[in-house]
């Protein structure tokens, strides 16, 4: 695997093995199982076998990490784009290697993103975690992300991952919410009671109001879909989580609009021909109520760029 990335929100990608299965509706055009199967040789699905990487491979975040050091400065690594580090088909003596190199690169913030986040807790507790004083925890080189792609998956794992946060001790929560494929209200997460969660503050209420605050999150990115079959993002379900993140005070990071993007949003004239779609705020179209009708067009991910009303967003935790 190489040692940078083009992702913008990381310094370098690290795959410690590779192969996945769709579990959502996010995962319906993944670009890892095209570069796994049709590049790599690499089945995918329930069932086919993991690929460990190759020991080269797992020599290299020791390399960042020594460079880091000398530098004194911290590199941020993805992990993994190719596979999902709590992924029930992989051999947990991988993931017990992984936490081991983890703890032995502390120069390194490693950023886990995963769409299995309620096998979080007892992955890392019989695989990853460190015991002290009465309970595990999570080294502190570890940053925790989910992947969201709509309201339905933000109130099913949201509370996961916050619950995690407080159970392991997770310095740092994200969120991924590309590709975004619906509106997301992150000021309102449903939980099974009465009781509602804004997971930007860790608020939470009820119709009497607020019951108290809890672990919120610390990150969120938001970006398009890219590659063959992409989906349109409306824009404004990334403007209005834009907007609730600045009202939280929550660093906001717009990684790319995708294939698609507001034809009013000024790309040049070298564009060419494209192909227009229309799309609703609710999924359905794209002309929602108060506001001027409009279409997106597929620029391709380059022209398409990744700027939000004129302005490039690269919120990071500090």
């Amino acid at each position: 695997m190489a040692e940078n990335t083009k992702i913008e929100w990381a310094h370098h990608t690290f795959n410690p093995w590779i192969g996945c299965m769709k579990v959502g509706p996010g995962c319906d055009h993944c670009y890892a199982e095209t570069l796994a199967t049709a590049r790599l040789g690499v089945k995918w699905g329930a069932g086919a076998p993991r690929r460990r990487t190759a020991a080269s491979t797992w020599k290299q975040p020791r390399r960042w990490n020594a460079r880091a050091a000398k530098l004194g400065i911290r590199y941020r690594v993805f992990c993994s784009s190719l596979a999902d580090v709590f992924d029930n088909e992989v051999d947990p003596a991988w993931r017990q290697d992984l936490f081991e190199l983890i703890r032995t690169t502390p120069h390194l913030d490693w950023l886990l993103l995963s769409k299995r986040i309620g096998n979080v807790v007892g992955m890392i507790q019989r695989d990853g975690a460190i015991a002290g004083n009465g309970r595990w925890y999570v080294p502190d080189n570890v940053w925790l992300g989910a992947t969201i792609v709509n309201q339905a998956e933000a109130d099913r794992d949201i509370p996961k991952l916050l619950a995690t946060k407080a159970q392991l001790g997770v310095r740092r929560v994200f969120l991924s919410m590309e590709p975004l494929l619906g509106p997301v209200d992150l000021t309102d997460i449903g939980l099974a009671s009465s009781v509602h969660l804004n997971a930007l503050t860790g608020g939470g209420f009820d119709e009497l109001g607020e019951r108290g605050r809890g672990p919120a999150l610390d990150w969120i990115i938001v970006g398009g879909e890219s590659g063959p079959g992409a989906r349109p993002m409306h824009p404004d379900w990334a403007r209005s989580l834009r907007d609730q993140c600045a009202a939280a005070g929550v660093p906001f990071l717009f990684k790319q609009w995708g294939e698609w993007a507001d034809e009013r949003e000024e790309r040049g004239a070298h564009l060419g021909r494209t192909e227009g779609a229309i799309l609703y705020a609710n999924g359905w179209s794209f002309s929602p109520p108060g506001h001027q009708h409009g279409e997106m067009r597929r620029y391709g991910k380059k022209a398409a760029g990744r700027l939000l009303d004129g302005v490039q967003h690269d919120g990071m935790p500090a």
